[in-house]
């Protein structure tokens, strides 16, 4: 059998399954996907999640796995320009799709327009969960709808924070997403909350 191979800068990986052993032998896919502007061809045991895919055969870190059921956001990224939660997702089922992690947004090793914001504002503490919500928040920057207050809000519904009062992260959201659209920003209206 051929050893599953993965061409992101990454030696040859062996065949070996992410988690427990199973009493039943898995089956195999090969997949095609684009991770961060690069091809990547890899086979994958059909039960491997996505999340796990990017994090332990890629080496993408900056994907965080929180609450492996899709409700806290922190393993958002983009697959073909729509946030999906990666530890929802089969690795399969991104096969031939266009991946975007967190590591995307500084490609030129400087923060990006949002990044940025979210330094300045101070839109995070711990960090956790700032890379899903970072991604949230570039799906509705890339995305043709109309960026308001309800839109960022609805975004950035699916991430969970348990270190903030989201009054920081909203600010930074507006600061970045609205400003980009040149939509006026009241900057003051959740500092007082």
């Amino acid at each position: 059998m051929n050893e599953p191979t993965a061409d992101l800068n990454h030696p040859q990986l062996p065949r070996r399954p992410l988690g427990p052993p199973l009493s039943e032998p898995s089956c195999w896919h090969d997949i095609r996907v684009t991770v961060n502007g690069a091809p990547v061809c890899a086979q994958v045991e059909s039960r491997l999640l996505l999340v796990d895919f990017l994090r332990h055969r890629l080496g993408l870190t900056g994907t965080h796995v929180g609450c492996e059921q899709g409700s806290c956001g922190a393993c958002t990224i983009l697959v073909d320009g729509v946030g999906v939660r990666s530890c929802l997702t089969l690795a399969v089922q991104a096969d031939g799709s266009d991946v975007r992690t967190v590591e995307s947004l500084a490609e030129s090793g400087e923060l990006n327009r949002l990044q940025r914001a979210f330094h300045e504002e101070h839109g995070m503490q711990c960090g956790f969960c700032t890379p899903g919500i970072l991604m949230s928040m570039t799906a509705l920057e890339e995305s043709s709808e109309v960026i308001d207050d309800d839109a960022i809000m609805e975004h950035l519904g699916g991430n969970l924070c348990r270190c903030t009062g989201y009054v920081n992260i909203r600010n930074a959201a507006r600061r970045a997403c609205l400003r980009e659209r040149s939509r006026p920003v009241d900057e003051g209206a959740d500092r007082d909350a």
